[in-house]
């Protein structure tokens, strides 16, 4: 059976316990939930938000081609990944990645593989909002992300 996939762009917020509660449907066998909630931060006060674009269906797309993955490398019961668009305020949710498994191990590799593919392959770009109303430029990628998708499992 294959592993049930759920992935969403949108503006709105999630309800995190709402989306543990459904990968938990999936399978009388889910022994362990993995989270990962990515956050807008302040960066020392510096920020007030940030703006977010994507090319709508691609950016779905390419997450759901990751996530297919992430369930032929682990024994997955179920995947959700949330990635907001728009902007977003300091302290409030960007991503949400949910990883369910019969054990922790699986649940872990494939929640930090799909997180570390969000941060550094998917189709999204950051765009600053600098505190005091000023707008900022947009986000470079870091060669550290890059580094860590890249290294083997």
């Amino acid at each position: 059976m294959a592993t049930p996939i759920t992935v969403r762009v949108q503006v709105d917020d999630f309800d995190i316990a709402a989306e543990v509660a459904a990968v938990k449907r999936a399978s009388s066998d889910v022994g362990a939930v993995v989270t990962f909630t990515g956050v807008c931060r302040a960066e020392s006060g510096r920020l007030s938000a940030l703006e977010l674009e994507h090319y709508a269906g691609m950016a779905e797309g390419e997450i759901a081609r990751i996530a297919e993955e992430a369930a032929t490398r682990w024994p997955l019961n179920a995947v959700t990944v949330i990635h907001r668009h728009g902007t977003i305020a300091v302290g409030d949710n960007i991503v949400l990645v949910v990883a369910a498994s019969e054990h922790r191990h699986a649940a872990f590799e494939a929640a930090g593989f799909l997180m570390d593919y969000m941060k550094s392959r998917a189709p999204f770009w950051k765009k600053e909002h600098l505190s005091g109303g000023v707008e900022g430029g947009w986000v470079e990628a870091h060669p550290a992300d890059e580094d860590i998708v890249l290294k083997p499992r």
